[in-house]
């Protein structure tokens, strides 16, 4: 694992945690800068979950809150993490239905975009989709097959991952939405991914593990599902037969240049 100079704020005996005033603006900053950007361009499904968490603004929520309206919906749980952990850990933790949450938040010379996910990337991008049970079944089903895969075989499901919860996007009747959590909590990526500039391919699981990518720039491919319950029903398909099919063809040529070193 890449070191990190974020260090992940600790619980009292309550579990409260106390985040210092300048942490709280950060935050308010971000969800009310972001969520001016997302109406028209986030999927319903998402929007109902911002309704239903009511993140406050001018602070960062407690994850019991959090936790309230995650078990209530679909019987899932935020864990406090620290800034990065193993996979083993990640996949552990979403096979037990409870999604990492990371409790730091961004310092504001990092406003627009770090590489660590922080509190308000997982709480803001991520959790309000986890109130959705299509969703909630895709993320722990997930899980069940990262901690039985083997190291190759993670590397393609990563893939899956990346193309599907962080940066995926959906067609609906009112036209393309987002709900990748990546591009939700990111106000660049929010306006560029649903933009004529990037290519839009319809999703396809094999497809989707066999693309590269890059967690430093704007993705330059999206994978559009045609509604959010395809998620469900690649939940319920042979996820690691596509795994090894897609080992099979090999991958894509990336469609980025490579990074600097």
């Amino acid at each position: 694992m890449k070191a990190t100079k974020y260090v992940a704020r600790e619980p009292d005996a309550q579990g409260h945690i106390a985040y210092p005033d300048a942490e709280h603006g950060v935050w308010q900053t971000l969800i009310e800068r972001q969520l001016k950007l997302l109406d028209g361009r986030a999927c319903q499904e998402y929007l109902d979950g911002i309704e239903q968490l009511a993140l406050p603004h001018d602070r960062i929520p407690q994850l019991n809150e959090i936790n309230r309206v995650l078990d209530a919906t679909t019987g899932w749980q935020v864990a406090r993490v620290p800034a990065l952990i193993p996979f083993q850990t990640f996949f552990e933790l979403l096979a037990s239905k409870r999604f990492p949450v990371a409790t730091f938040i961004r310092t504001r010379e990092e406003l627009d975009y770090l590489q660590e996910p922080d509190i308000f990337h997982e709480i803001f991008g991520h959790c309000p989709l986890l109130t959705n049970p299509w969703f909630a079944e895709f993320t722990h089903t997930y899980g069940q097959l990262g901690l039985k895969a083997s190291k190759e075989e993670r590397v393609y499901l990563a893939r899956l991952y990346w193309m599907t919860i962080e940066f995926g996007l959906v067609d609906t009747p009112a036209g393309r939405r987002i709900y990748g959590g990546g591009i939700l909590s990111s106000p660049k990526e929010t306006l560029y991914s649903v933009s004529d500039e990037p290519e839009h391919q319809p999703f396809d699981v094999v497809e989707a593990m066999r693309t590269p990518y890059r967690i430093d720039i704007l993705q330059p491919v999206y994978f559009v599902l045609p509604e959010l319950k395809r998620l469900f029903e690649v939940a319920h398909e042979d996820i690691m037969a596509h795994v090894r099919t897609a080992m099979q063809l090999g991958l894509h040529q990336p469609k980025f240049p490579p990074k600097a070193a």
